[in-house]
Formats: structure tokens, C-alpha cells, sequence
């Protein structure tokens, strides 16, 4: 007998698993327990990895949620042009998955931004127009000068562009609500006592707080915000009031979004950066996760909760992105001295043998 002919008589191979695209592998991320914030409370501490969404970031799950649903509402037209201001995360998320669906983006943003962000969004193939970074009410501020930018084009060609508005577009927040909520309710099997995250665009944190308390109302939902944004004053006193200042990037607003209005939050603190970026460093070094400065906030905020719970509970918090975008900031012992933030012995030695 031939090896045809064994081929032609064996069993029929198993089906081959895999993705049919970019959109179908964003999501379903696991939850890694953070060993040293778990041991310091007694609680179990728990990041959910968006970081390994395929473009690098949480944003990834915005960018999808808001694309499906301007296609299912016929906002924007096959071949069309994605257009956003954004500090970036959500940008390089919207370029590609455009990308995988045959659209081209443009992108307005900060040039406050990390370089390495910046270039990251470029690699993507996507235009960037870089802008001076001014505060909301400012016409110039990069949301206002993408809708004009979207605006125009369909002034010229109706239908050509979409502004996908990520801060004040409510698909955002029912995205999260719909998947990144009901993931982590899954995974925990229902016993989450609390979640924790800082806010962008409002999207997730308003997102996840209305799923959990869908299954259970008794979940506490707490804001983790960056020294300089308005919102934890808000929560807790009813006035938008900053203070200080942040080296962390894409969180915090000195305005309540449409995504933000109705979060179900129990609870918010400011958090500053020499309480957030330490514990970045140690979960490098100790843990090896390299995470961003809103995943430091983040934790922070998540450690702060379970000390208010007691031990014994459960706390998931989001781990954003990568440190790898932020190096010239989160790793930079020059600009952490200067912002009176502990700079540890390892980083110290690393610049000085480089």
C-alpha cells in the first residue's frame, strides 16, 4: 500500500484553530494575580492583561467596540476614513483594525505624548497630525480639531469620514460593559468584591462598574485618578477641582464625558505619581510585568480598596499597556528626581553601565 493510499484512509485531521481576523483576538484576556499588592493586603489583587491585546493596549477593545458599531449604524462607508484625537493607545487600536477592514485612519494628537508612542502609532500607517496640547474648552485642543478634521472631509465627499469621538460616544462605554465586564465576571466566577481603574474617556470604568453591578450591586466601584485630573474631587464632593500634576499619560480629565456621567462609582482617590510609579518599578523587577504609569495608578488605587474592604476579597484592576512606550518617563532617573519621584538602585545602575 502507497502512502496515498494510507492518507486516503485516515481519519480526517482535527480542525485547525485559529482567528479569521485582528478583531476576533482582541479581548479574552486573562487575569494574572499581583503577588506583592495580594500579600501586602491579604486580598487577592488581580490585573486583567490588556496589554496583551494584539495592538498593545486596553484601547484596542475601545477601538473595535466603537467601529462595529459606526459599521452597524452605517456611519461610515467601506474604504472610509477612521478619524480621532487621541493620546495615542486608542489611535494605534483604531489603525489596525481599520487596517484589517480596509480602512485608513487619521489621527490627531498631543505632541505632549511619549515619542515612542508617537512612533508607534506611525508605524500602523496612519496619518498623525501632531498638536500643541491645550485644555478642553480651548478650540485647539485635539478632540475639537479631529471632528472639524472629520467634518471637512464630508463637507468635500459626504460620508467619507467617521470621528469615532471615543470621550463622548456612549458605544464605548456599552462595549466595555457588553465584554470587558462580562469577561471579569466570568473569570472570577462571580466573587469580585471590587473593581478599580482610573479614567480616560470614562468608557471602562462606567462599563465594567454597570456589568458588575448588573450581577451583584454590593460590588464596590472605585475611581483610581492621577494627581492633576478633576474627577476624584468630583466623585467625592460634587466640584471638578486639580491639583499637582502627573508624568502618567491617556488618564484623567478636568471634564465629566458622556461616558463618565452615570459610572456606578463608590469611591475615588487622587493618586500621585511617587505612590503609583514605585510600585511599577517593583512589579518589574519582582514580578516582571513592565506596565504602564495607568496601570501603576491603577494598582495603587486597587491596593487602596482592599485596605478599605479588609482581606480576604477580591480586586480586579486593569493593566493598561506596556512601560515600553513610557521609557523616557517611567525609567528616566533624570525626569523621576526631578518630579520627586523614588528612583530605584537597579535603574540607577542600568544608566550608569549604559
Amino acid at each position: 500500500m502507497n502512502i496515498c493510499t494510507l492518507r486516503d484512509t485516515a481519519a480526517p485531521a482535527p480542525a485547525i484553530r485559529h482567528h479569521p481576523d485582528l478583531a476576533s483576538s482582541i479581548g479574552h484576556t486573562p487575569l494574572i494575580r499581583l503577588r506583592r499588592a495580594s500579600e501586602l493586603t491579604g486580598c487577592e489583587i488581580l490585573g486583567k492583561a490588556e496589554f496583551m491585546n494584539p495592538g498593545g493596549s486596553i484601547k484596542d477593545r475601545t477601538a473595535l467596540g466603537l467601529l462595529l458599531d459606526a459599521e452597524q449604524k452605517g456611519q461610515i462607508r467601506p474604504g472610509g476614513t477612521l478619524v480621532e484625537g487621541t493620546a495615542g493607545n486608542t489611535g494605534i487600536g483604531l489603525a489596525l483594525v481599520g487596517n484589517s477592514r480596509g480602512y485608513r485612519t487619521v489621527i490627531v494628537m498631543p505632541e505632549t505624548q511619549s515619542p515612542e508612542k508617537i512612533a508607534a502609532l506611525r508605524m500602523t500607517g496612519a496619518e498623525v497630525r501632531l498638536v500643541p496640547a491645550v485644555p478642553y474648552k480651548d478650540p485647539g485642543h485635539y478632540a475639537h480639531r479631529a471632528r472639524a478634521l472629520a467634518e471637512s472631509m464630508n463637507d468635500v465627499d459626504p460620508g467619507s469620514a467617521w470621528f469615532a469621538d471615543q470621550f463622548d460616544n456612549t458605544a464605548n462605554r456599552d462595549w466595555h460593559e457588553t465584554t470587558t465586564g462580562r469577561e471579569i465576571w466570568s473569570q472570577t466566577d462571580g466573587r469580585v468584591d471590587g473593581f478599580v481603574c482610573a479614567s480616560g474617556t470614562g468608557g471602562t470604568l462606567a462599563g465594567v462598574g454597570r456589568a458588575l453591578k448588573s450581577h451583584n450591586r454590593k460590588v464596590r466601584i472605585a475611581l483610581a485618578d492621577p494627581a492633576g485630573s478633576a474627577l476624584a474631587h468630583y466623585v467625592e464632593h460634587g466640584t471638578l477641582l486639580s491639583e499637582g500634576n502627573s508624568i502618567s499619560e491617556g488618564i484623567g480629565s478636568s471634564r465629566i464625558t458622556a461616558n463618565f456621567a452615570d459610572a456606578p462609582i463608590d469611591r475615588a482617590w487622587s493618586i500621585p505619581d511617587d505612590e503609583s510609579v514605585p510600585l511599577l518599578h517593583r512589579l518589574l523587577i519582582e514580578e516582571g510585568l513592565n506596565l504602564g504609569g495607568s496601570s501603576g495608578v491603577n494598582i495603587a488605587g486597587a491596593i487602596r480598596l482592599a485596605r478599605e474592604l479588609g482581606p480576604g476579597r477580591v480586586i480586579v484592576t486593569m493593566l493598561c499597556d506596556s512601560g515600553t512606550r513610557y521609557p523616557r518617563k517611567l525609567f528616566n532617573p533624570s525626569l523621576l528626581r526631578e518630579k520627586g519621584i523614588p528612583v530605584p538602585a537597579w535603574l540607577d545602575k542600568s544608566f550608569a553601565t549604559a
